[in-house]
């Protein structure tokens, strides 16, 4: 929503101080009449949870919760793509039924949230329907699948999930599957030195429908496989490079070259910048957590009040705006302004020291303006370079069908 200098202030005051501090009222208000995308938001994962309602604001000190409707109009969120995850399980027909239901159910989550909010949310289903969105003063609502696993051991599932609104897909996620390995394969997992024959399968049929292919949490291998086959350029929804950090679900310089010669575009993460802490006691707290839905007030605020607690004793590791910038630049100038975009993992781990939410967002569009790149080059790495992609793929799928 593009707002005037009117309004700015009304703006301020819903905008955690620090971010305030940091942000001018100029690059505030070009953050605000930028069109700005994410391509990796795992919001969705809360809409089932009871109680948790998308419209409404959220603390992340409450509920570790990153992203709503209240705190994309802050933060300068126009949208992005919800996730439909599914984490990997067993290879089997019940493993990958039970998968298949799961990701249907989360998709009608997502259909039910932008139903019940038809004056703030709007779906969008080609790259022009996110101008129009924007133009109508509604946030975004693109969709996406983080593993494929659930389409089991064909792909005839695809075109199903692309007309409930899928426009992008990933192969795997943590552990290797039917379609692919992964960057982060587990013990006992196929190996198909990347991409299966059904994965091959998987790519063509993605390029047919007109879906943006997705490489990350996939191994580099399948992912240069992916730029090889791929008949339109690819997309890492939520990579990093390895040359910040040294971790599997980073890729080196050479990679992002190829990328970027492709055409491709890597959506910059926040996570696997520093490492990760390990820490007693905190996969306890994460399993309770799971079962929030179901908690009295009472649990839910001893729970926190635990969190809270472990977290005094051993912060989570949250890497720095400083070191999520390096890590920006230096795929700016690997890859070129044309092929980056940001794809930060909100609401599935991601966020920085001084950043746990979005609201904080137009601190880094403030950060791109002071390292000298323009309004428009800044606006591409928003959302422009993520539109092409789409539109690219929408041109090829409708080649193939005359």
């Amino acid at each position: 929503m593009r707002l005037s200098l009117l309004a700015l202030p009304l703006l301020l005051f819903a905008v955690p101080a620090s971010a305030q501090q940091a942000v001018s009222s100029p690059d505030r208000l070009m953050h605000e009449q930028m069109l700005t995308l994410d391509t990796h938001l795992d919001t969705p994962v809360l809409f089932e949870r009871r109680g948790w309602n998308f419209d409404q604001w959220h603390e992340y000190d409450w509920d570790n919760s990153q992203v709503d409707i209240a705190r994309m109009e802050a933060g300068g969120l126009d949208g992005g793509f919800f996730v439909i995850y599914t984490p990997q399980g067993p290879l089997t027909p019940e493993g990958m039924a039970k998968a298949r239901e799961n990701a249907l159910m989360r998709a009608a989550a997502i259909q039910r949230v932008v139903s019940a909010n038809p004056d703030k949310l709007g779906f969008a289903y080609t790259a022009d329907d996110a101008a129009r969105l924007h133009r109508e003063g509604k946030r975004i609502v693109y969709q996406s699948i983080e593993n494929s696993y659930p389409l089991g051991n064909d792909v005839s599932l695809l075109p199903t999930f692309y007309r409930l609104g899928v426009r992008m897909a990933s192969p795997a996620h943590n552990g290797s599957n039917q379609f692919s390995d992964s960057a982060r394969p587990r013990p006992g997992d196929p190996v198909h030195n990347g991409l299966s024959t059904l994965g091959r399968q998987w790519v063509a049929e993605m390029n047919r429908l007109g879906m943006v292919v997705d490489g990350s949490h996939a191994s580099d291998a399948a992912i240069s496989q992916m730029i090889d086959l791929s008949k339109t350029p690819i997309v890492l929804s939520h990579h990093g490079p390895k040359a910040m950090f040294d971790h599997p679900r980073n890729i080196p310089d050479d990679l992002m070259r190829k990328l970027a010669r492709s055409g491709g575009v890597m959506q910059m993460n926040t996570l696997f910048l520093v490492p990760m802490a390990s820490v007693e006691g905190r996969d306890s707290i994460e399993e309770r957590q799971a079962g929030w839905e179901t908690m009295t007030p009472e649990q839910r605020r001893r729970l926190v009040a635990d969190r809270s607690a472990l977290d005094a004793r051993a912060p989570q590791s949250f890497a720095t705006i400083d070191l999520f910038m390096r890590s920006l630049l230096h795929a700016i100038k690997v890859m070129g302004v044309d092929h980056v975009g940001i794809g930060a993992d909100w609401d599935g781990g991601g966020g920085l020291a001084g950043m746990k939410d979005i609201t904080g967002l137009p601190i880094i569009t403030a950060r791109l303006r002071t390292a000298g790149y323009s309004p428009a080059d800044i606006e591409k790495i928003w959302s422009g370079n993520t539109l092409r992609l789409l539109r690219q793929a929408e041109r090829h799928a409708a080649g193939a069908r005359k």
